[in-house]
């Protein structure tokens, strides 16, 4: 009978099938937001945003050298080409300075400028309207590199230098320049020396016949930027 009872007991259920429900995981946290870049402080002292910036002065003077070079050399000519409306702010106080010249507004084998830089000979008005031509459209590419920016700070112990980061021609480098600051009655006025390569920046130095005629890859540089204080007329006299 017990047999018979087993025999006719119902048989056990199956086990549930039901499958707790999941609880979905917590939503991450937002990522926090990027922190904002620095201001590039030389921008700001361009745009003249800075307190204490002093704008540069209306006598600044960069001038460029450049010598003929080749076999035939002797029927070239040297050249003074210069940047006398540069646009531009220095912070004495962080010792910075940023300056801007349009390449096509330089002028070209001024007189005095060639007689400073030890050229006798002045070239006639189609010799220095053919170098203009030739610099502004062979050799700068002047329609797509207009123009010459000029960023420099005093490094903390050195009096005696800048670190100047120079970008022509779509290129930037950098060099430790030389350069003496002094006080005159309007303001400060920056002056020093300095040899750099035109091929530094992408540049082909100009030549025809072969390079039978051609100018060297030094350009000798030469720069006087007076800044002038609040309410100042005019440039240093000492610049004048």
């Amino acid at each position: 009978m017990t047999v018979l009872l087993a025999g006719c007991a119902a048989p056990p259920s199956p086990p549930s099938s039901s499958v707790p429900a999941s609880t979905s995981a917590p939503a991450p946290a937002p990522a926090p937001a990027p922190a904002p870049l620095p201001a590039d402080p030389f921008a700001e002292l361009f745009a003249g945003r800075l307190a204490g910036a002093l704008p540069v002065g209306d006598d600044a003077l960069v001038a460029v050298t450049v010598r003929r070079g080749g076999a035939l050399a002797r029927l070239g000519h040297d050249h003074v080409v210069a940047a006398r409306r540069i646009a531009g702010y220095a912070d004495p106080r962080q010792g910075r300075a940023v300056l801007r010249f349009r390449l096509d507004e330089m002028t070209v084998d001024e007189a005095g400028l060639r007689q400073e830089a030890g050229l006798a000979k002045q070239p006639s008005a189609d010799a220095i309207a053919g170098t203009r031509e030739n610099m502004l459209t062979k050799v700068l590419d002047a329609a797509r590199f207009p123009f010459v920016e000029i960023r420099a700070q005093r490094l903390a112990g050195d009096t005696a230098h800048l670190q100047t980061d120079i970008t022509l021609h779509g290129v930037t480098r950098r060099y430790l320049v030389p350069s003496v600051l002094a006080t005159a009655p309007a303001g400060l006025v920056a002056r020093g020396t300095l040899v750099l390569k035109q091929t530094d920046f992408g540049i082909t130095p100009f030549s025809v016949l072969g390079g039978a005629m051609a100018v060297q890859d030094d350009m000798e540089i030469r720069f006087v930027i007076p800044v002038t204080a609040p309410g100042s007329s005019g440039a240093p006299a000492a610049v004048r």
